[in-house]
C-alpha cells in the first residue's frame, strides 16, 4: 500500500491526543528494550511557562506562579563556578541574559543498568536587555568538545568527545541532575565562551504532559519527512516500528507531508525528533525550535488563558519536570521577570550554517559559529546578526 501521511494517521487519534484508535496510551506499545531516544521530546518548556504568567491579573498570576514554583527542583551548585556564571546579585541582571536549556535522552531501564542520561537537546537562549526578546542557539549534540575535569564532582581528568556526553559523566556515581547539569554547563561554557545566568533541565514526562494539557499545537511541516519510529498498517493505524531500518523509509512509513495543520501531542513530539534528511540533526534542531514557538503561541491563546483548568494542568506538568539553578534569584522573581517573552519573540538561529561540519569522531564548529558564540558572550548578537542575516531561520510559515 502507498506510504501514509501523518494527516491520515491523525484521523484515528482521539481528541485527547494520546494515541490512535481511542487508546489512552501512545500510538502502540513500545518494547522496553527498543525504546526510541527521547532527546527530541525533551525541549525545555520554560518559554511556554513564562509567557503565561503575564496575563490574567495580579491575583491569578500569584496563584499560578505558586502552583508552578512549588514543584520545581532547585539548586545553587550548578552555577557556583564564577568562571561559568554571570555576576550573582540576588536579582535578575538588568542587562542581557544567557540561559542554558538542557533536554535529556532518558531511556527506560538505564538507571537499573547504571547508565546515565545525555543532554541531547542543548539550547542557549540569549535574552536582550529588555528581557522580551530571545535568540535560540542550538548546540549540535555531536559537536566535539573538551569535557573538562571537575574534582568537585569526582571527575579528575578531561576528555575530548561529543558535547552531549558531559551531562552523563557529571550525573554518574549518584550525583544526579545537579552533577550532570554542572559538568554540561562548564563544557558548554568552555566551548562557547558564554557565561550563564540560569540553567534549566527538563525531563520527558513533564514535557509530554504539557502538550497533552494543551491539546496539541499548530505546526508547519517545511518538507516531507518520514519517521523511523512508526509505521501505518493497512487499516491506517499508527504502530511502533519494531525492527525498522532507520536508514531508509519502509513501504508503510509514517510520513509528515509539507503543510500546516493542528498536530496531536504525540505527532508534534514525533515531528520534533525527525532527522532523516540531507540536513540530519539540523532539521531536528529546527523542528525543536518550531515546536517551542508553537507551544508558546498556544499557551497564550484565548482557548488556554480563559480556561483556568488548562492553565493549572500545564503548570503542574511543567513544574514537576523543571529543574533549575537561577543563580541566587528566587524562583518567583526569576519566572516573573521573564514574563514578557512571547511566541513571536523567540528567534531561532542556525549554528554551522545549518549543515553538518565534519570532524573526527563527530561534528566540528565553523569559524562563523565561533563568531556567533562570541557575539552572544559579549552581548553583540543583534549587531552580529545584522551582518549575518542568513543565520536567522525564517519561521514566518511555522507559527
Amino acid at each position: 500500500m502507498p506510504a501514509q501521511t501523518a494527516t491520515t494517521a491523525a484521523r484515528d487519534v482521539t481528541p485527547g491526543g494520546r494515541g490512535p484508535q481511542g487508546s489512552s496510551k501512545s500510538p502502540a506499545k513500545r518494547p522496553k528494550r527498543r525504546r526510541s531516544p527521547l532527546w527530541a521530546k525533551l525541549l525545555t518548556a520554560l518559554g511556554t511557562v513564562l509567557v503565561m504568567l503575564g496575563v490574567g491579573g495580579v491575583v491569578s498570576v500569584k496563584y499560578f506562579m505558586n502552583q508552578l514554583t512549588s514543584n520545581i527542583q532547585t539548586t545553587s551548585s550548578v552555577l557556583d563556578d564564577k568562571a561559568v556564571a554571570g555576576t550573582q546579585t540576588g536579582k535578575l541582571p538588568s542587562g542581557a541574559m544567557n540561559l542554558l536549556l538542557l533536554g535529556l535522552d532518558t531511556r527506560q531501564g538505564w538507571a537499573a543498568d547504571g547508565q546515565s542520561s545525555r543532554s541531547d537537546t542543548i539550547i542557549i537562549m540569549h535574552l536582550t536587555a529588555s528581557h522580551d526578546l530571545a535568540y535560540m542557539l542550538s548546540v549540535p549534540r555531536d559537536m566535539i568538545a573538551t569535557i573538562p575535569a571537575d574534582p568537585s564532582i569526582g571527575r579528575n581528568s578531561s576528555s575530548t568527545e561529543k558535547i552531549n556526553s558531559a551531562y552523563s559523566y557529571g550525573s554518574e556515581g549518584g550525583r544526579g541532575w545537579t552533577g550532570g547539569a554542572k559538568l554540561a554547563t562548564k563544557a558548554i561554557h568552555d566551548l562557547t565562551g558564554i557565561s550563564f545566568d540560569g540553567v534549566v533541565v527538563i525531563d520527558f514526562d513533564g514535557f509530554k504532559g504539557m502538550l497533552e494539557a494543551m491539546g496539541g499545537v499548530y505546526m508547519c511541516v517545511d518538507k516531507d519527512m518520514w519517521s523511523s519510529h512508526y509505521t501505518v498498517d493497512s487499516h491506517g493505524k499508527v504502530q511502533y516500528a519494531v525492527g525498522a531500518d532507520p536508514t531508509s523509509p519502509p513501504r508503510n512509513a509514517l510520513w509528515f507531508r509539507k503543510g500546516c495543520r493542528n498536530m496531536q501531542p504525540w505527532e508534534a513530539l514525533e515531528y520534533s525528533r525527525l532527522r532523516h534528511s540531507s540536513n540530519g540533526d539540523y532539521d531536528r534542531q529546527r523542528h525543536q525550535q518550531q515546536l517551542l514557538r508553537a507551544m508558546a503561541k498556544k499557551a497564550t491563546s484565548a482557548g488556554i488563558m480563559t480556561n483556568p483548568a488548562k492553565v493549572s494542568k500545564i503548570l503542574a506538568a511543567a513544574g514537576s519536570s523543571l529543574k533549575m539553578d537561577t543563580h541566587g534569584v528566587s524562583i518567583s522573581d526569576f519566572v516573573f521577570g521573564l514574563k514578557g517573552l512571547a511566541a513571536a519573540d523567540l528567534i531561532p538561529i542556525k549554528t554551522n550554517g545549518g549543515t553538518f561540519a565534519t570532524a573526527s569522531g563527530g561534528e566540528g564548529i565553523t569559524p562563523a559559529t565561533r563568531e556567533l558564540f562570541h557575539a552572544a558572550a559579549v552581548d553583540k548578537l543583534a549587531d552580529f546578526l545584522v551582518d549575518h542575516h542568513e543565520l536567522v531561520i525564517d519561521n514566518g510559515s511555522t507559527s
